[in-house]
């Protein structure tokens, strides 16, 4: 862990320190999960940050600083590094975290302090400031996601669907987005079982959920974690249909689930199968970048489904400060701030990994159908599933 954060500082300290008569640098400020219960998600964000400072590493010339801390899986420290990175080291920019209690704790700073931030987890819309909102986020909106699944379900005659997930912001997300989407389709939720990021057992969560006889389970953990109901479900000889999520896209989750997880149906972003997808697709080629990019900064190729979105925040933060600058506002001040405020949330059909960016203050859809797909788990693989 400490090896990507040293990379990432290490490409700081290249930027030479402002004197006189240079341009003020532009700093941005990264905050991720390296160690705690989320570092298995944080880890891979940082992989993909660094992925994309290799792709897009400068702006007009000139070198981009970053500042990265490690929150330790915990919303209060990610709030206290947010402020000591605005108040501090008064950097121009915000990106993180891992987790969504991290990254809500995170935004809420960004806010107060008007400092213009992308998310790189999801996330309920956060209470914009006065002057509008200052927080946009690349992750897909849960609903979206969601919707996927539900029609599969849908598709295969599922009518009864239990639900199993965490206990926190990130299952709250996915059971709610479950209960609007399944209630539409007319399909029934009929238990709602939660648990811990950190237990190490939900035996009982499970035995309750298939007492109710679902015709499917969707599960609403995430990473390693996400594996404990998986592994329940298949000791108990659990027959029906088996949905995951996004944050079930890593090899953490497919070392521990092993073969119980053959057969799971997941909603992820396109770039899960980037090479998948048809050659008209535009993100195809962004996301075989990305990949490339990836592999040269850390010497494998990517594994897991959360480093994109570190990769996407980067590039679209880059697309954004460039159009910023050309405001003429200068960095480090509270009206280059607002400049590249605007500038996010008037990014329209911005191409990365995971979607087709659309950044509206009004409009909390930022992507759409094109950054989901349905994948299958087959033998340690994701197979990408033809459109319903």
């Amino acid at each position: 862990m400490k090896r990507y954060q040293k990379l990432l500082l290490s490409a700081a300290m290249l930027v030479p320190l402002v004197c006189g008569g240079a341009r003020a640098e532009i700093v941005v400020g990264f905050i991720t999960g390296l160690s705690g219960p989320v570092s298995s998600i944080g880890i891979p964000n940082a992989k993909g940050l660094q992925a994309g400072l290799e792709y897009q590493g400068e702006i007009d010339g000139e070198k981009i600083r970053i500042i990265q801390l490690d929150d330790t899986s915990d919303p209060s420290i990610s709030t206290r590094n947010a402020r000591k990175l605005v108040e501090q080291d008064q950097v121009d920019f915000l990106i993180g975290t891992s987790g969504a209690p991290q990254t809500v704790a995170m935004a809420v700073t960004a806010v107060e302090l008007q400092v213009p931030m992308i998310a790189i987890s999801p996330i309920s819309p956060v209470a914009p400031g006065k002057d509008g909102p200052w927080v946009a986020q690349v992750p897909q909106p849960t609903s979206l996601l969601v919707q996927g699944i539900v029609d599969h379900m849908k598709a295969s005659n599922v009518k009864t669907v239990a639900f199993i997930g965490f206990s926190d912001a990130f299952g709250d997300l996915m059971y709610n987005s479950l209960v609007q989407a399944a209630g539409a389709a007319n399909i029934k939720v009929v238990a709602d079982e939660r648990y811990g990021r950190a237990d190490t057992s939900v035996t009982a969560q499970v035995l309750r959920a298939v007492s109710t006889r679902p015709d499917a389970v969707m599960i609403g953990g995430t990473g390693t974690s996400g594996a404990l109901p998986v592994l329940a479900l298949k000791d108990r000889a659990y027959k029906g249909a088996v949905y995951g999520n996004h944050g079930m896209i890593s090899t953490d989750f497919l070392r521990i689930a092993g073969s119980a997880a053959n057969g799971i149906i997941c909603p992820t972003g396109p770039v899960t199968v980037a090479e998948q997808l048809p050659e008209s697709n535009p993100i195809r080629s962004v996301a075989l970048a990305y990949r490339a990019a990836y592999e040269k900064v850390n010497g494998a190729p990517p594994s897991d489904g959360f480093s994109a979105y570190g990769f996407d925040g980067w590039i679209a933060f880059v697309d954004a400060a460039k159009r910023a600058k050309a405001s003429g506002a200068q960095p480090r001040t509270p009206e280059f701030r607002k400049a590249l405020r605007e500038a996010i949330f008037n990014t329209r059909e911005f191409v990365g990994t995971q979607g087709i960016y659309n950044f509206k203050p009004d409009n909390l859809n930022w992507v759409d159908e094109r950054a989901r797909v349905l994948i299958r788990i087959e033998d340690g693989k994701w197979k990408l599933l033809p459109p319903l």
